[in-house]
C-alpha cells in the first residue's frame, strides 16, 4: 500500500455507486456489517473504475471529528 500521512484507513468493498451530473456517492461496506459513504467527483469515480464489489480503502484525514450520544 502507498505511504500516506492519514491515520484512518478503512478497508472495504464498494456496495453501491450512484452517479449524479457532477458528483458520485460511493457506499463502502466495511467489516462488521458497517458502512461508510463518500461523495467524490464523478470524474474521480470513473477514473478509479469504482463499481460494486471492488476493493477500496476509505482514507479519512480531518482536523474535526463530530461526536454524539444517544443514538
Amino acid at each position: 500500500m502507498p505511504e500516506i500521512s492519514a491515520r484512518n484507513v478503512l478497508r472495504g468493498k464498494v456496495k453501491k455507486v450512484t452517479h449524479g451530473a457532477v458528483n458520485s456517492e460511493v457506499v463502502i461496506q466495511l467489516p462488521g456489517d458497517m458502512e461508510i459513504a463518500s461523495i467524490i467527483t464523478k470524474a474521480s469515480a470513473e477514473r478509479l473504475k469504482l463499481k460494486e464489489g471492488k476493493d477500496v480503502v476509505a482514507i479519512i484525514k480531518a482536523t474535526n471529528v463530530m461526536l454524539g450520544t444517544g443514538f
